[in-house]
């Protein structure tokens, strides 16, 4: 038993390296995001308050109308269904908003089916290559951008990433508490790929 403790620590310092490296990459990762000119931004759904985006939400709507009226793309698409069964899905939240900030209907694209990540880029793929767009900017919270992105590409997407440059998680409780969740769903995505 002695002689498998240091094996048994070895291990167990591994692991937490592995897990503090893959936080901080997270953490460290949506900074490193550039001015891309893409065809569309999709915009990852989050929880609606009744008719309205929730906080979270709109800063991921907000960042997007500024892509588009900046000119880095012509098309925004939003993504997510119904959370609650009284709420209007997300995407048609998200194109409300959209629309009365002075963004052509025409430009906005929707997918209303999707409950999670992965739903949202692949629904939106379907969507977008009936549009023939190809390339995307991925719009969400810096800490999720990441795992965002990555899922987009092994959907084959020419996707990069372009997260909200505010966020509502701001205190150090609620960024580590995202942090912790993200690195969580990370390694789940990495090592079963759901």
């Amino acid at each position: 038993m002695i002689k498998r403790m240091p094996i048994l620590l070895g291990f167990i310092f591994a692991l937490l390296l592995a897990i503090a490296s893959t936080s901080l990459s997270i953490y460290l990762y949506a900074q490193n995001s550039h001015n891309i000119k893409a065809d569309a931004a999709i915009v990852l759904g989050a929880a609606v308050w009744g008719e309205k985006p929730s906080p979270v939400f709109q800063e991921r709507i907000n960042h997007a109308i500024n892509l588009y009226k900046n000119g880095n793309v012509s098309t925004i698409i939003f993504t997510g269904g119904v959370g609650e069964s009284n709420e209007p899905a997300e995407a048609i939240v998200g194109k409300r908003y959209a629309i009365a900030q002075r963004v052509q209907v025409d430009d906005i694209l929707t997918e209303t089916q999707s409950r999670t990540t992965h739903q949202n880029l692949k629904n939106s793929l379907e969507v977008a290559s009936t549009h023939k767009l190809k390339k995307f900017l991925i719009v969400s919270d810096p800490l999720h951008m990441k795992r965002a992105v990555l899922m987009a590409r092994d959907l084959k997407m020419d996707a990069y990433p372009s997260p909200t440059p505010t966020t509502r998680y701001r205190s150090f409780h609620s960024q580590m508490e995202f942090l912790i969740r993200e690195t969580y769903f990370y390694f789940v995505y990495i090592m079963l790929k759901i």
